[in-house]
């Protein structure tokens, strides 16, 4: 079978099992508290953590490269976009299904120390290599339409601008790695922003904006990088 469609069977069944999962979740207040972490800073460090919790999800050498895309890519992100989210997630001011389900128990014993650990040892490993693109058509309109501006409500946004000419994310604004990651996964999180699961007021703009065939296209763009 053509690997593009493989990739966009993929992503389909992603997206339908994201929705079915949020309708089952929408009325636990923790869907996760099965999973916890101690608080005592003293117990647990970044290494231990990362083998205790983190590596059944995100990689499990401990190399922060997960292999199933319901799950990001950690290896190489930006170190202040994961300690700003793990901050999010503890406080659960992020409400998305899997934000729920898998990171609300896990983030709410994190101490600050823990969290600035986990995110300096992520951002320390090497990055996920590119891959090839599936389909070199939808690559090159994507790094079109990651490169040029596009007209919101608010004024004007370009995805380059934010993210890095590389994709490379932005330290400083918290601003996420966004190459290499899994495409499922950069498509499944668009929908968020879309269907209001996640908040930002930009990405909720931009995800509207976008064409179904656009979301294809970046994220297919954006998984050949590195």
């Amino acid at each position: 079978m053509d690997g593009l469609l493989v990739n966009k069977l993929t992503i389909h069944s992603l997206k339908a099992a994201a929705l079915a999962f949020a309708c089952t979740v929408a009325g636990a207040a923790s869907a996760a508290d099965f999973i916890t972490v101690p608080a005592d800073p003293a117990q647990r460090a970044a290494p231990d953590l990362v083998s205790f919790a983190c590596s059944k999800c995100h990689g499990p050498s401990g190399n922060g490269i997960s292999i199933s895309p319901l799950f990001p890519i950690l290896a190489g992100q930006q170190a202040t976009y994961i300690e700003t989210q793990l901050k999010q997630l503890r406080q659960r001011a992020r409400s998305d299904p899997h934000a729920r389900a898998f990171m609300w128990g896990i983030s709410r014993g994190l101490s600050d120390e823990q969290i600035e650990g986990l995110a300096q040892y992520f951002s320390s490993k090497p990055s996920a290599p590119a891959s090839p693109a599936r389909d070199a058509a939808l690559a090159a309109q994507g790094k079109e339409i990651y490169e040029r501006p596009l007209q919101l409500e608010s004024g004007e946004v370009n995805c380059e601008n934010c993210h890095g000419v590389h994709g490379e994310g932005k330290s400083k604004q918290a601003i996420p790695r966004l190459a290499g990651q899994h495409r499922g996964y950069l498509d499944l999180q668009i929908h968020y922003y879309r269907w209001q699961l996640r908040k930002s007021a930009i990405m909720n703009q931009v995800s509207a904006a976008l064409t179904e065939n656009q979301i294809a296209a970046v994220t297919e763009y954006l998984g050949t990088l590195q």
